[in-house]
């Protein structure tokens, strides 16, 4: 039986194409969204992005029929703009001219005149779910893009093995999977290979069929080595070049940041294998918003981006400069020379980015479709590292199991191109560890 779903203004937004994801289901948009998309669509970025394909759209469907009457999608569904909606029938202490109560009241609508008819409101707002079962709609996330953080692709694994093979692994550096697998990895699939308490680290060469000794491992990488195994299989995909698209995972102090700056730095300052390191990060503000910055460009960026100062600092102290203000140098000489930008994530759109260095920070903050506009940014030679926490997200629309990073390496694990690590353990300090398992 077919069923009817009623869509949220924040379904549209966080995927344009959402209307068409419903298989043979209609799909009913209240009127009262088309208001919020149409004041959305001169909003900056994303959001305004979202809008303006959202209405184009639904216009677009509108000149094959009534609206009203419903529009006839090409997966067997109808689209239907629903106009009525009576406010007056919420319960007396829901306020009557808040937007969101306006849509529900329009889904309590749709419901009633479809007795018969199971009728689904879809929505990303948290709180919007809770009134709309509250008053006995059924109500859920929209999550065709989601995946369990749960059952998150870790990028790494243990793999015990036999005294044979081990050691014909050891000596020939590489070992075909079939010989110890029933089935095949991922591509670039890390593992540390064990037999009795001797251990070695390889990763799986999808287009040779088999699993390899580490090449980039136990490098020194602008002034640093990796501090543990996963750092190791981080380094090894991060300086990789024909690995383009890299996901580092991991709660805070586990190095993800330091690691893609420090392999960037070595890639392009000392060995010249891109032309510039591009540093991006969404702006999105944990708890409020301190309001508008003073200054240009780069004085409203600073409070932002400041973490990759942080990280620069350390770089620069870690080779042994004391200067206090090292790493604001450095930053401003790779500035001067053009080996180096950063910049907020909103300016990306529309750039064509060639042989560059390019590091999303804090990504977990990301949809799926900004991550999608992000990659395909990508040039020639461009090789792009996401790195992020899915479980400190900012954005209210997106959690551990929504957001684009985590949505990217499920995506991803099966391409030659990409590479994907999970860091687990903390090495910033001994109370970074603790708050970050404990708290």
């Amino acid at each position: 039986m077919k069923k009817i779903y009623v869509l949220d203004t924040n379904v549209l937004i966080h995927d344009p194409k959402s209307i068409f994801n419903f298989d043979d289901n209609n799909v009913v948009v209240p009127i009262y969204v088309i208001e919020e998309i149409d004041t959305l669509k001169r909003a900056d970025g994303e959001r305004g992005r979202n809008a303006r394909v959202v209405a184009r759209s639904i216009d677009d469907l509108r000149k094959k029929g009534s609206l009203v009457d419903g529009v006839c999608l090409n997966n067997g569904g109808k689209l239907f703009v629903e106009i009525n909606g009576d406010v007056t029938q919420l319960p007396f202490f829901i306020k009557k001219d808040v937007m969101d109560n306006r849509i529900l009241a329009t889904a309590l609508e749709v419901k009633d005149k479809n007795p018969d008819t199971n009728v689904i409101m879809v929505t990303k707002d948290i709180n919007m779910r809770i009134k709309a079962d509250s008053m006995s709609m059924q109500v859920e996330d929209y999550e065709t893009d989601t995946y369990d953080i749960s059952e998150l692709y870790s990028g790494f694994d243990d793999l015990e093995v036999d005294d044979e093979s081990y050691k014909k692994f050891i000596k020939a550096g590489r070992i075909k999977y079939d010989e110890i697998f029933d089935k095949e990895p991922y591509a670039n699939e890390m593992f540390c290979i064990k037999n009795d308490n001797k251990n070695h680290l390889g990763i799986y060469n999808k287009s040779k069929k088999r699993i390899e000794k580490l090449t980039y491992s136990d490098i020194e990488v602008w002034g640093i080595r990796a501090r543990n195994s996963e750092q190791e299989c981080a380094v090894e995909i991060l300086m990789d070049p024909n690995i383009k698209v890299v996901t580092l995972v991991g709660k805070a102090g586990t190095g993800k940041t330091l690691l893609a700056l420090a392999t960037a730095l070595e890639q392009v300052v000392e060995r010249k294998i891109y032309k510039k390191i591009f540093v991006a990060r969404p702006i999105i503000p944990m708890g409020k918003d301190i309001g508008y910055l003073p200054g240009g460009e780069r004085e409203k960026l600073r409070p932002w981006v400041q973490p990759i100062y942080d990280n620069f600092d350390f770089l620069t102290s870690n080779k042994g400069n004391e200067d206090k203000k090292a790493g604001e140098k450095v930053i401003a000489g790779l500035e001067s020379m053009g080996l180096l930008k950063i910049e907020a994530l909103t300016y990306i759109r529309g750039r064509s980015i060639p042989k560059g260095f390019l590091i999303i920070d804090e990504a977990q903050n990301l949809t799926p479709h900004e991550i999608k506009t992000i990659v395909t940014r990508a040039g020639a030679d461009t090789k792009i590292v996401f790195t992020g926490d899915p479980y400190q997200i900012d954005n209210p629309y997106l959690d551990a199991n929504s957001n684009g990073l985590t949505y990217l390496a499920e995506r991803f694990k099966h391409v030659e191109l990409a590479g994907h690590i999970t860091l687990v353990k903390g090495e910033r300090s001994e109370l970074a560890e603790l708050a970050a398992k404990l708290l």
